[in-house]
């Protein structure tokens, strides 16, 4: 009886949202994918922000409920039969009276299932699209056949574009590449590559006085140079989603330097990499937001590389949804993270198998978030670099709550929704 409930009323919401887009006919750039979609869509959505009145996904609304929340510019009611209520009247406000809409959406789109996209696709089609990484081992693949048919959906509003709209492409991703020849679009590459479109080098970690502060890179477009700054998190993924954003740029015409400008004010969103103070002097980079192998190998490269780190400490949570990959890929991280830090904190069952695998660091275990946190705090000492990482159930961002040197930037962290904080 639930399932059927969700199913009518997003079958509902889809239908709004549809009716929405058919009347205000906004141009609509979709940002799919498997690692990095949020921070993309809102480093494209603060460029484009510069030539159109732009409206992006709140969060990750990336879902069959998502979409439509964002076309319909309303917040997530959860439970509150009130606020779904209201849902209903705005969406009546805006098919029935005159209203200054938006003349451009940034939506993210995901899947958690097959058909999820085929479903987003049915409310709105695509202008253009930028694709985000899509590595050998997405997550959620224990709901799909085989990692091809992960990446497959992933890909599939590109698919979808007409004759030579805009198709953003990450120019390191041999599957992006192999499944971008299939479509007639105007292809646009990003990354760290000779000859991508949007060409980052020399990337490193951007310094203020002395203290990490986030990332930089020498970036060119079409013979234009410029340098590339991401404040307030860190590793070279950080600065993929500023390439994409310049690259969309290009596809809409706005110029590289104007494009660069608009970048000066993006900063990625919570458990993205993110610095914070930690207690006793430490630095904790809060990646608690999710979790999959691609992530999780990306984010041990960057705690290995952190300049100056008296000790480098991983606190790593399970990566859920990996059905009969899981177990080769737990194996496959611990190995690297016993490899890049000096400890090795393991969060949940699944973590577990970092204790068996080679490597030197120290292996502490923990069943839950709860239970790592109140350890890893008396843990913390001056010099310290603490990455914390893990699959949203896990709920990582309690260790990071724990971790830091200031209780108010609690406020900075992920999932600090009363909902959520409601949840065990």
């Amino acid at each position: 009886m639930k399932n059927f409930l969700k199913y009518i009323v997003a079958f509902v919401l889809g239908l709004f949202a549809r009716a929405v887009v058919r009347r205000y006919r906004p141009r609509i750039v979709m940002v799919t994918g498997s690692v990095g979609k949020t921070s993309t869509k809102d480093a494209v959505a603060a460029v484009l922000a510069a030539r159109f009145f732009v409206r992006k996904s709140e969060k990750s609304f990336n879902s069959e409920f998502g979409v439509p929340f964002t076309i319909l510019g309303v917040g997530n009611p959860w439970g509150n039969p009130f606020a779904w209520f209201s849902i209903i009247k705005s969406a009546f406000a805006l098919l029935a009276l005159p209203n200054h809409y938006p003349n451009m959406l940034v939506l993210e789109t995901g899947a958690d299932r097959p058909g999820d996209l085929a479903r987003i696709l049915r409310i709105a089609t695509p202008d253009a699209v930028v694709v985000t990484r899509l590595p050998e081992i997405p997550v959620h693949v224990e709901a799909y056949p085989s990692p091809d048919a992960v990446r497959e959906e992933e890909f599939s509003p590109a698919y979808a574009l007409r004759a030579g709209a805009p198709l953003i492409i990450p120019a390191d991703d041999a599957h992006a590449l192999d499944m971008a020849i299939r479509t007639p679009a105007r292809i646009i590459s990003y990354g760290t590559t000779e000859d991508a479109s949007v060409h980052i080098g020399s990337a490193g970690f951007y310094e203020v006085e002395g203290k990490v502060a986030g990332m930089t890179a020498d970036v060119d477009s079409a013979g234009e140079r410029g340098s590339l700054i991401v404040r307030g998190s860190v590793g070279k993924t950080q600065l993929l989603p500023a390439a994409a954003a310049l690259a969309v740029a290009t596809a809409f015409d706005i110029a590289f330097p104007e494009a660069l400008r608009a970048l000066e004010a993006y900063e990625p969103p919570p458990g993205r990499g993110r610095l914070l103070a930690g207690k006793n002097g430490s630095i904790v980079i809060d990646d608690s937001y999710n979790a999959s192998p691609a992530a999780v190998e990306e984010a041990l490269a960057t705690l290995k590389a952190f300049p100056r780190a008296l000790r480098r400490i991983a606190v790593l949570g399970d990566m859920l949804e990996l059905g009969r990959y899981s177990v080769m890929e737990h194996e496959r991280i611990g190995t690297l993270a016993r490899d890049s830090a000096d400890v090795v904190a393991a969060v949940g069952i699944r973590a577990r198998a970092f204790a068996s695998a080679s490597g030197n660091a120290e292996v502490l275990l923990f069943d839950s978030a709860q239970a790592a946190a109140q350890s890893l705090a008396a843990l913390a000492r001056e010099g310290d670099v603490i990455l914390v990482k893990g699959s949203q159930s896990v709920r990582t961002e309690r260790v990071v709550e724990a971790l830091l040197a200031d209780s108010a930037d609690t406020t900075r962290l992920v999932r600090q929704e009363k909902k959520w904080r409601q949840r065990a």
